[in-house]
């Protein structure tokens, strides 16, 4: 992501820029994709939809094909939508911490 906003690229292409991180991370992958769309095309692929709430328009791939698209608002209006299952399954998951790791390095000569 940071190779995209140092090349000022026109069209971005984003794969699952959350993917494996944990709770507060994600934080800071949305703040960086906030910056990196100003004034370009960016295209996200995310199964994290709170990663895609502020895009213009939202493309919900059923099966290989678009079944709907719309901002997260207008998404969110149809009730059987799977935009709106998909939404409330992850707004209802419980989340999951990823523990913290501590590395111990041996001191030198051993």
């Amino acid at each position: 992501m940071s190779y995209a906003i140092l090349k000022n690229a026109p069209v971005v292409l984003l794969d699952e820029p959350a993917a494996g991180l944990g709770t507060e991370s994600p934080v800071a992958v949305q703040r960086a994709i906030d910056n990196l769309v100003a004034d370009r095309t960016v295209i996200v692929i995310a199964h994290r939809l709170p990663t895609v709430v502020g895009a213009d328009q939202i493309l919900v791939v059923d099966g290989g094909r678009t079944a709907r698209c719309g901002s997260h608002t207008e998404l969110l209006t149809d009730a059987d939508g799977h935009y709106v299952r998909m939404w409330t399954a992850q707004l209802s998951a419980p989340t999951r911490q990823v523990p913290a790791r501590t590395w111990q390095v041996p001191a030198a000569g051993r």
